[in-house]
C-alpha cells in the first residue's frame, strides 16, 4: 500500500490520530493503517511517535498491592496525611515520567472539589512535569498562587515557573509572584515585599489550603546553583553548615530545620511552615533527592509525599539507619 501524501494534516496530527485510535479506540495497527489509508509500517511509526512526543499520557488505574503496603509504611513512619507511590521504571531511569501522572491525579482530586480552595505551587522540573500531565478542567472556584518568585538572575522569566502553565489547563484565577526567586540583597527583598500587590500574593500563598512543592538537593549539582540562583561560594557555605535540601529556595539541614544563611535571608518567596495542619505535598524522586526528602520528612516540612518505589524504599532505609 502507498501512503497518502500529507496535504492538510501535519505529521503530528497523524500521530495524534493514530495514538488515539490505538490507546483509546483499541484498534490494531492493521486497523489503524486501513482507517488512515497508510501502510502498517507507517501506522506503527505514527503510534510510536505519539508516545515519543508525549501526545498520549498514560495513567495506571490499578493500584499494585505492594505499592499500597509501601505507601502505608512510609505514611506510618513519618505521620503523613497523603502518600502516593508510583511504580519505578528501573534502575538508573529517571522516575519523573512515572511520578508526574500520579501527582497530576492527586492535584486533580483537589481541583475537583466544589468548595473554593487556595492552591499554592512551588517551582521546578518535577512540578512542571506534573502540570503538563493535568487534564483540562474548568476550576473558576479555586485560586492558584505561586510560593516563590518567577524572575531569574538575568531578568528572564524562570523556566520552571508553573503557575502560568497551570492557568491554561484549569481556567482558575492565578497569582504569579513577580519578583526574583532570590533577591540580590536583603534591602531589595524588603523593597519588593513593601509593594501592595506583592504583600497580597504573599498573604494568599501563606494561607493556602493545599501546597505542592518540589524538593531540591544541595549537592554540587543543586538546581539552585545550576540555574544560577546562587553562586558556587554560597553553595559551599551552606554545605559547610550541613545543608540537606531546599524547598522553594529555602535551605534546611538534616533535621529539617531552616538554616540562617545569607541566601535564606534573601529568598523572596513564602517559607513553607511545618505542621500547620493543611496539606503540604512534596513531589520528588530519584536517588539524589533521598537525603533532602528524609530531612524534610524529619522536620515535618511537608505532610504528604508523592514519589516512586525505589526512592520510597531508599527513604525508609536511610531514615532507619
Amino acid at each position: 500500500m502507498i501512503d497518502k501524501p500529507d496535504i492538510d494534516a501535519t505529521p503530528l496530527d497523524d500521530a495524534a490520530r493514530a495514538g488515539w485510535l490505538y490507546y483509546v479506540g483499541g484498534m490494531t495497527q492493521d486497523q489503524i493503517a486501513r482507517e488512515l489509508g497508510v501502510s502498517r509500517q507507517r501506522a506503527q511509526r505514527l503510534v510510536s511517535r505519539a508516545m515519543a512526543e508525549r501526545l498520549i499520557h498514560v495513567r495506571l488505574e490499578h493500584r499494585i498491592s505492594g505499592l499500597l503496603d509501601l505507601e502505608a509504611a512510609v505514611a506510618r513512619r513519618f505521620g503523613l496525611k497523603i502518600c502516593r507511590i508510583a511504580p519505578s521504571l528501573g534502575a538508573g531511569i529517571d522516575p519523573l515520567p512515572s511520578i508526574a501522572p500520579l501527582a497530576a491525579a492527586e492535584m486533580e482530586r483537589f481541583l475537583q472539589a466544589s468548595d473554593p480552595l487556595v492552591i499554592a505551587l512551588g517551582t521546578g522540573r518535577t512540578l512542571r512535569a506534573m502540570v503538563e500531565e493535568l487534564t483540562h478542567m474548568e476550576c473558576e472556584q479555586h485560586r492558584i498562587v505561586s510560593l516563590n518568585g518567577n524572575i531569574s538572575p538575568d531578568g528572564s522569566a524562570s523556566y520552571y515557573d508553573v503557575v502560568m502553565r497551570i492557568a491554561d489547563k484549569v481556567r482558575a484565577p492565578h497569582y504569579p509572584m513577580p519578583m526574583p526567586v532570590i533577591a540580590q540583597t536583603t534591602d531589595e527583598r524588603e523593597l519588593f515585599h513593601a509593594l501592595k500587590p506583592i504583600r497580597s500574593i504573599l498573604a494568599l500563598a501563606s494561607e493556602a489550603d493545599v501546597t505542592f512543592v518540589g524538593v531540591g538537593q544541595m549537592t554540587d549539582g543543586a538546581p539552585l546553583f545550576k540555574d544560577g540562583f546562587i553562586t558556587e561560594a554560597e553553595l559551599h557555605e551552606m554545605q559547610g553548615l550541613g545543608v540537606a535540601g531546599e524547598i522553594a529556595g529555602w535551605a534546611f539541614d538534616s533535621e529539617g530545620r531552616y538554616l540562617e544563611t545569607s541566601v535564606n535571608l534573601r529568598v523572596a518567596g513564602v517559607r513553607v511552615v511545618p505542621d500547620r495542619g493543611r496539606a503540604t505535598i512534596a513531589v520528588a524522586g530519584g536517588g539524589d533527592k533521598v537525603t533532602a526528602l528524609v530531612a524534610g520528612l524529619k522536620g515535618r516540612l511537608f505532610n504528604g509525599l508523592i514519589t516512586d518505589e525505589d526512592t520510597a524504599r531508599q527513604v525508609l532505609a536511610k531514615s532507619q539507619a
